[in-house]
């Protein structure tokens, strides 16, 4: 009767833990997230401002909460890897968004930048951080 009663919630346990691993897992990887580096909400760094960052692409979308004590907007996601591009005279042309790549000149794609709910005025090595500011970067198609 033991031996019953320890399988049944062992096996009670597995299932479970396989349930709790597939919540995880919140944007499935293919299309657009097929690249991605995270798929889930994710917290980063240890700084003393914290900023909420949206990632969206296609019809699924990441949280990133970032602590940094990085000024702007291009440096706190370049500490963490969650942006890449290239540096132009303008300041950070971004590519890559969490390992999504937009590419302007195969399809129009760009990566749009809302500060809040606007839309940005400037490009993320001028937008300003501060503590409880929330952004979103869009996958955006011409």
């Amino acid at each position: 009767m033991k031996r019953t009663v320890r399988t049944a919630i062992a096996i009670v346990l597995v299932i479970a833990a396989i349930l709790t691993l597939a919540a995880c897992a919140k944007v499935p990887p293919e299309g657009l997230w097929e690249s991605a580096t995270y798929r889930n909400d994710m917290t980063f760094g240890g700084g003393a401002k914290t900023i909420e960052v949206i990632v969206e692409a296609g019809e699924y979308s990441v949280i990133f909460t970032v602590k940094t004590d990085k000024d702007t907007l291009a440096d706190a996601l370049v500490e963490h890897g969650l942006i890449s591009g290239e540096e132009t005279q303008y300041g950070l042309s971004v590519y890559y968004v969490n390992g999504i790549k937009a590419d302007w000149n195969t399809d129009g794609a760009y990566w749009a930048v809302y500060e809040g709910a606007d839309y940005a005025t400037t490009g993320v090595s001028f937008i300003e951080i501060e503590d409880g500011d929330s952004f979103k970067l869009a996958y955006t198609v011409y």
